[in-house]
């Protein structure tokens, strides 16, 4: 049974340099290629290709809010981005939209040929320096949970504090202690972070959430 592929791109010379290389394997067969959004929405449901090969920044819609909508509804279809914008915003979004792989257009096309097959066999495929920003953002998350995790319970408290908006002072009234203890606290607190200001320090705690 070959591998039923749909392309998704509105670049014409890259969607048929796919579409040539797709129907060259012989586990493989491009059954739709569409040029724009719209007509990718209302068609790829009726199709239930097993892979789509999805660009992010089409003419008239975006292929992140396709993916979106369409995971819903076609669960036996798996999305691949293949695009060329390798920034954290559109990628994560894409993942966060129901998008199995993310590939970049620079990639050889016996590259996207194995991610094809990959996320087929339920894998997720991914450009190497896409893979990589990913995992940085994972390793940076945990050690801001692991610096959060070394503060004290008065700590957070007045952290908690801080991020609610309240002054030195306020603090100070709402613990029962001085002003310069809170001082003490938050000198503590931005030690333990590795942050420089009160900024800093609440958005770690908000990334924390």
């Amino acid at each position: 049974m070959k591998i039923r592929i749909a392309i998704v791109e509105d670049d014409k010379n890259y969607n048929q340099a796919l579409k040539k290389i797709i129907d060259f394997q012989k586990d493989m067969e491009c059954v739709a290629q569409f040029y724009n959004g719209k007509t990718a929405l209302s068609e790829l449901e009726d199709l239930e290709p097993d892979v789509v090969l999805m660009d992010i920044q089409l003419q008239d819609l975006s292929g992140i809010d396709i993916v979106f909508q369409l995971t819903e509804t076609m669960p036996n279809t798996t999305f691949v981005m293949c695009t060329s914008f390798e920034n954290d915003e559109k990628i994560f979004s894409a993942l966060r939209a129901g998008a199995s792989g993310y590939l970049v257009k620079g990639e050889p096309m016996d590259k996207i040929i194995q991610a094809i097959q990959e996320a087929h066999k339920g894998g997720a495929p991914m450009s190497f320096a896409i893979a990589k920003r990913v995992l940085h953002h994972f390793q940076e998350s945990k050690i801001q949970i692991q610096s959060i995790a070394l503060l004290t319970v008065t700590e957070k408290e007045v952290l908690e504090l801080l991020a609610q908006g309240l002054l030195y002072k306020e603090i100070a009234d709402k613990k029962c202690v001085t002003i310069d203890t809170i001082k003490k606290h938050i000198g503590n607190i931005y030690r333990k972070l590795q942050v420089n200001n009160k900024i800093e320090a609440i958005n770690k705690l908000n990334h924390k959430k």
